[in-house]
């Protein structure tokens, strides 16, 4: 979902880019590069190589200034980054539990993984059959040595299908309810946050048979979404006027405040007092998961970029949906 999330970006600022399937035989090479593990890694043309969608995507807006991506008044700026955060922590547990938790995915997802990790092609590249049996029951490798212990991680495991599926819905009718009155999240123009958006829906919700199922009549409707986001920007497309906040908007913050910011309060906290779990109920029922210090990088980014701005003057200024970035300490 990253690794689309960054394609978009791409795209969307008419950067141009070549794909470079990190495989088993290229792995321990790429790792001892960048320095992580994790994907997806921007290599530039003078040498760097970054990673971190977080840092990439500022990085890219200040690089190619002739299509930016993050507004620059108060209001929309500190959503944006407060929007791409919540994206990029929050659909991560969708996304796993809607991958690894259904058997009729496994072998789709398998033969997928397989074609770039193994015989580095797209996805999208037909095989013939001698190399369709050399990646032959790869998706429950990578079902057992990867898939089920990070649903479990998120608190996402099969046993929660139920609420998995419920939260989805639910969160997919708030985006919707705006997404019909707007172009994007921020107005006529694409940002970061709409990037992390889409990164999850064209990674995984729009791509596995499992999630696609649960878009329903709401199918169209994403896809044009996502459609607007994977093109060009244009000069002539803009942020609100005024550094103004729908009220459209006003549902999915309230949404944000009582899941992610929830959900993420409790993962730091536990893991600055350095407990591996925590145990949290969001009106589902009760799940266990894992604690995340990065939750915590990334509220402090988000800080970061809020006090740059002048919010309290703001029309976000007086929402509680900044509380949870403002604070010293979660501890």
């Amino acid at each position: 979902m990253f690794s689309r999330k960054l394609e978009a970006q791409l795209r969307y600022q008419n950067v141009p880019y070549d794909w470079e399937f990190k495989t088993l035989a290229s792995g321990d090479e790429v790792n001892k590069r960048s320095g992580t593990r994790f994907i997806p890694l921007l290599r530039t043309p003078d040498g760097w190589v970054i990673n971190d969608t977080i840092s990439i995507g500022p990085f890219l807006n200040d690089r190619f200034i002739d299509c930016p991506v993050i507004p620059t008044s108060p209001a929309l700026r500190c959503a944006c980054f407060i929007l791409e955060d919540f994206f990029n922590h929050w659909y991560p547990r969708h996304a796993l539990h809607s991958r690894w938790c259904y058997s009729n995915n496994i072998d789709v997802i398998g033969e997928r993984f397989g074609k770039n990790s193994i015989l580095n092609k797209s996805i999208d590249t037909p095989i013939s059959d001698e190399e369709s049996e050399q990646i032959k029951d790869f998706g429950e490798l990578m079902l057992n040595s990867f898939g089920a212990k990070a649903c479990e991680i998120q608190g996402a495991g099969p046993e929660h299908s139920t609420s998995m599926r419920q939260d989805f819905t639910n969160l997919l009718d708030l985006l919707l309810s705006h997404l019909e009155r707007h172009d994007f999240l921020l107005g006529n123009r694409a940002c970061l946050a709409d990037f992390a958006l889409v990164g999850p829906f064209k990674g995984h919700f729009l791509l596995d048979p499992e999630p696609i199922s649960w878009l329903g009549e709401n199918l169209g409707a994403v896809e044009s979404y996502v459609d607007r986001v994977w093109q060009h920007g244009s000069d002539t497309q803009d942020y609100f006027p005024d550094d103004d906040l729908p009220e459209t908007l006003d549902p999915l913050f309230d949404y944000v405040e009582n899941m992610y910011q929830k959900f993420a309060e409790w993962s730091i906290n536990a893991a600055l007092n350095d407990k591996k779990f925590f145990n949290l109920d969001l009106g589902y029922g009760p799940f266990e998961a894992r604690s995340m210090k990065r939750l915590e990088k990334a509220r402090l980014h988000v800080q970061d970029e809020i006090l740059k701005t002048n919010y309290k003057n703001s029309p976000i200024g007086n929402k509680s949906i900044l509380n949870f970035y403002l604070k010293d300490s979660l501890a």
